[in-house]
C-alpha cells in the first residue's frame, strides 16, 4: 500500500478545523472523501498541524495510505477533482517510504500572521486578516518579540483547553515586518501549544498600540499565568505556511 506525502493549501473559514469533528464539516473529512470515491475503500489522513476553526494554510503537508497505485502526478489532480468546490487544493502529491509520517517526522513548523492595520475594513481579505483600524508599531513589536524566542514554559501563552504534556516549548525564531499596510508576525518552533501563536500575537498587538512595552511581555512570560498576557488574536489571521522535515526537502 503506497504511502503519499501531500502539500495542501486551503481556506479555514468554511470549517471547524483540519481534524474531523462532530460540529461541522473539517479539512480532514473534505479530503477522506474525496479520496474514499478514488479508492473505493476509506483511507485516513495525518497531518504536520491540526489548525483551529477559520486558520488557513498555505502548505499543509499531511500523508495517505491508499489501497492502489497512481500514476505520478495524477493523485493530486483526482483528488482536486472531487474537492471542488470546497476552498481546498492539493498543490502536489509524492509517493513516500513508510517512515514517513507527516506528524511525528517534521522536525520545524512555520506559522504566519496576517495584521491589516488601515482605517478602510477588509474587502477582498475579509476573513483571511485581522483588522485593526489603529496603527501599530511594527518595529516595536518586532525587539518586544525577542523576549519570547528560545525555551520557555509558556504557560502565559497556552489556551486553557491544551493537551500538551508540557508548557515547555523552544521558540526557533519570532519576527515582526512591516508589509505596506499589513504587519506580519512569523513564528518557528518543532512544535506549539494551542493557542500559542495566536495568543503571542494578541500580546504583540498591545506592545505595537503603545500599551504595553518589552518589560510588560518579558513579565507576562514569567508569569505562567494565562490571565498575565495579551488577548487571543483572531483565527482567520493565522495561516500554516510550512512544515520541515530532516534529509527532505
Amino acid at each position: 500500500m503506497p504511502r503519499y506525502k501531500l502539500l495542501i493549501e486551503y481556506d479555514g473559514g468554511p470549517f471547524v478545523g483540519w481534524q474531523r469533528q462532530d460540529n461541522g464539516p473539517s479539512v480532514q473529512q473534505v479530503l477522506e472523501e474525496a479520496a474514499e470515491r478514488i479508492c473505493g475503500a476509506a483511507v485516513r489522513f495525518h497531518a504536520a498541524g491540526r489548525t483551529d476553526s477559520g486558520v488557513h494554510a498555505l502548505g499543509m503537508v499531511a500523508h495517505v495510505d491508499l489501497p492502489k497505485t497512481l500514476p505520478d502526478g495524477k493523485l493530486a489532480d483526482a483528488l482536486n477533482a472531487h474537492l471542488r468546490p470546497a476552498p481546498i487544493a492539493v498543490l502536489a502529491a509524492d509517493v513516500v517510504g513508510e517512515d514517513f509520517h507527516a506528524r511525528f517526522s517534521c522536525v520545524e513548523r512555520q506559522y504566519l500572521y496576517r495584521i491589516l492595520t488601515r482605517r478602510a475594513d477588509p474587502a477582498l481579505d475579509r476573513g483571511r486578516v485581522w483588522w485593526h483600524a489603529r496603527p501599530l508599531d511594527a518595529e516595536a513589536m518586532h525587539a518586544a518579540a525577542r523576549e519570547l524566542v528560545g525555551h520557555h514554559d509558556f504557560s502565559s501563552f497556552r489556551a486553557a483547553e491544551c493537551q500538551a504534556d508540557s508548557p515547555v516549548k523552544t521558540l526557533d525564531a519570532l519576527t515582526v515586518t512591516r508589509a505596506v499596510d499589513e504587519v506580519h508576525v512569523t513564528a518557528r518552533a518543532r512544535s506549539f501549544l494551542h493557542h500559542q501563536v495566536r495568543n503571542m500575537v494578541g500580546s504583540l498587538a498591545l506592545v505595537g498600540a503603545g500599551k504595553w512595552t518589552a518589560a510588560h511581555l518579558r513579565a507576562a512570560l514569567a508569569a505562567r499565568d494565562r490571565a498575565a498576557a495579551g488577548p487571543t488574536a483572531p483565527a482567520q489571521g493565522l495561516y500554516f505556511v510550512a512544515a520541515r522535515y530532516e534529509g527532505r526537502e
